[in-house]
């Protein structure tokens, strides 16, 4: 049952991301997808919600991702995106090995804290061998490990108004008309709480390394590669996201990725 359920969630995110994420992809005939006012754009965002809310049905909230062994491992994980920030902040964290280091759990809780990378490494960890799908059609095979986010969302005490977690990022994703652009993603509160979202701080058995996310990662299994925000220094939670970006939930979502990405 649990294979039909990943190849129903499979079919069903892929389905929808794919129009969304083809502006982005160089295809010119349909540039129309990042005019926000576009009729067809809009119906392609109701049939993303639809998506979500359908995933979120037939999909049981604890249902996994398909896990793999150590001999489906081919290569390493391949770097995407951002690969070494040079954020002031960044940079001084990394040249102290990240030492100084500290995550932040903040917004919509009753117990904001903030952790040492040395106390997250301390606490139980998960370890688990998952596929990252990428948006632009590869996808590889790796070990991940770190500490799960639910019980840490549980110490912070989540207030009954928050419905997101937004994760924000070191890296620069370029400088916008006022202020940097920082990479930023979010999920909802079940993927959240799902036992394979974990804060990676391990890859395939050695320290994560910076081209990956260094020193701490998001892992959301059951979401697109864009999904899995590198080098995060905040979790806060929110009722929504209008304070955002453009409002989307996410640094690609603001230029027409589907939010949910769910695979």
């Amino acid at each position: 049952m649990s294979k039909l359920l990943v190849s129903r969630r499979r079919f069903l995110g892929l389905g929808a991301v794919g129009a969304s994420s083809l502006v982005l992809a160089g295809c010119d005939q349909f540039d129309f997808l990042g005019d926000r006012s576009n009729q067809v754009r809009d119906v392609l965002a109701q049939a993303n919600d639809l998506t979500y809310r359908v995933q979120r049905a037939l999909v049981g909230n604890e249902v996994l991702a398909r896990e793999y062994s150590e001999s489906e491992i081919r290569q390493g994980q391949r770097p995407n995106g951002s690969r070494d920030p040079d954020t002031p902040e960044y940079l001084a964290l990394k040249a102290n090995d990240f030492a100084d280091y500290r995550l932040r759990i903040m917004g919509l809780v009753e117990n904001p804290a903030s952790y040492s990378l040395a106390e997250l490494r301390n606490m139980p960890a998960r370890t688990q061998i998952t596929r990252h799908d990428c948006v632009e059609g590869w996808s590889c095979i790796a070990k991940w490990t770190g500490t799960q986010l639910g019980p840490l969302l549980d110490a912070a005490k989540i207030k009954p108004t928050a419905r997101f977690i937004v994760f924000h990022c070191y890296d620069n994703m370029g400088t916008g008309l006022t202020a940097p652009e920082l990479y930023y993603e979010s999920c909802d509160l079940v993927d959240g709480y799902h036992p394979q979202t974990i804060l990676a701080y391990g890859l395939n058995g050695q320290t994560l390394p910076i081209a990956n996310g260094a020193p701490v990662r998001v892992r959301v299994e059951r979401a697109l590669g864009y999904k899995q925000p590198k080098y995060v220094h905040t979790i806060e939670l929110v009722d929504s996201f209008s304070q955002f970006g453009r409002g989307k939930g996410g640094y690609w979502e603001d230029y027409g990725y589907d939010w949910y990405g769910g695979i």
